[in-house]
């Protein structure tokens, strides 16, 4: 068995899930101040019962980059050294708004809010200028920090679209209304987004450049963009037709949403295998000793079902619409 092609699949899953799965979340954090006190409640027990489970992806994913790629893992941190200080400051602050805010009366409430959407923000945001530095090879200059930042705003937006697709999905009446309008707006963000890392990835790596543009040999990767389009598309189209018809689709945006961010992680891990820094480090140069790896996959199998079986069985019993008082 390829150990190290194995953990690149596990850190690959583990990433898209949390982006998935935290994504949302974080979407309905930053949309907290578009929408009324009562509408907030019920934003809130939408993700009440998930967010705080959902980052045990991001958990597993850094912790197998950090036991199975120990070379990329210094290298990825170190160069994202600050971004992820951001980030992990956003997520404590996020957490600790929505603890606190049960309790707040008033504009006490009110602030915790406000600083439950800036903890979203900022955790969205460092992620997304993340993702902009790590596939320009965390190359230096204005332009390259500038694409970052860029990107850092579209994966914002990107996070928005599931946000609202999932209150679509779990709400009903007026911010199920709501939702419809934010989800159109946050579509037109990840299109910005998928646009400019489509773009990048090709301009700085000669790898990626040869294979996607090495034509005929690489026309069957036109089904890439092509199922990316179809996915927003839909979106665009369910969410039409409910507001004309004052029924929310319910399912049916979120799951097109959740296509659209797996067809652009599926394209950019096509782009950039099989390095995991970019025209830098193999999977297998930056891979740790094989004894290290055969007893990290030996804990992956007793520890991954747990996950996986407790990811599923939350998403079971919490089902349905969130009530409102859920968290009051």
């Amino acid at each position: 068995m390829d150990l190290p092609l194995v953990f690149m699949f596990l850190m690959g899953a583990s990433v898209l899930a949390y982006v998935v799965l935290d994504g949302y979340d974080l979407g309905v954090g930053m949309l907290m101040p578009a929408a009324s006190a009562p509408e907030q409640s019920t934003m809130v027990a939408s993700i009440g019962p998930f967010w705080d489970a959902n980052e045990t992806w991001l958990v597993l994913g850094i912790g197998i980059l950090l036991a199975a790629f120990p070379i990329a893992h210094g290298v990825v941190l170190g160069a994202l050294y600050l971004p992820v200080v951001a980030m992990l400051v956003g997520l404590m602050l996020r957490g600790v708004a929505f603890e606190l805010r049960v309790k707040a009366q008033g504009w006490h409430r009110d602030l915790w809010n406000w600083l439950f959407w800036a903890g979203s923000f900022i955790a969205a945001f460092c992620q997304g200028v993340m993702l902009g530095r790590y596939i320009t090879g965390f190359e230096r200059g204005f332009g390259y920090w500038a694409f970052a930042l860029m990107v850092g705003a579209s994966l914002c937006g990107g996070y928005v679209l599931l946000g609202a697709t999932w209150l679509i999905l779990k709400t009903e009446g007026e911010l199920q209304r709501k939702a419809l309008g934010w989800a159109r707006w946050g579509l037109l963000w990840v299109a910005l987004g998928v646009g400019l890392v489509s773009l990048a990835t090709p301009l700085v790596s000669e790898t990626v450049r040869d294979k996607w543009f090495d034509f005929p040999r690489t026309l069957w990767l036109m089904i890439f963009p092509a199922a990316t389009l179809a996915a927003g598309f839909m979106v665009w189209r369910w969410t039409s037709a409910a507001r004309r018809s004052g029924k929310g689709q319910d399912a049916k945006p979120f799951c097109a949403a959740v296509a659209i961010f797996a067809i652009a992680f599926l394209g950019l891990a096509y782009s950039i295998f099989p390095f995991v820094v970019i025209d830098r480090l193999t999977l297998w140069d930056a891979a740790a000793h094989p004894t290290a790896l055969r007893a990290l996959f030996l804990g992956a199998v007793i520890v991954l079902p747990f996950i996986v079986g407790y990811t599923i069985l939350s998403y079971r019993i919490f089902g349905g619409k969130a009530k409102a008082d859920l968290y009051d």
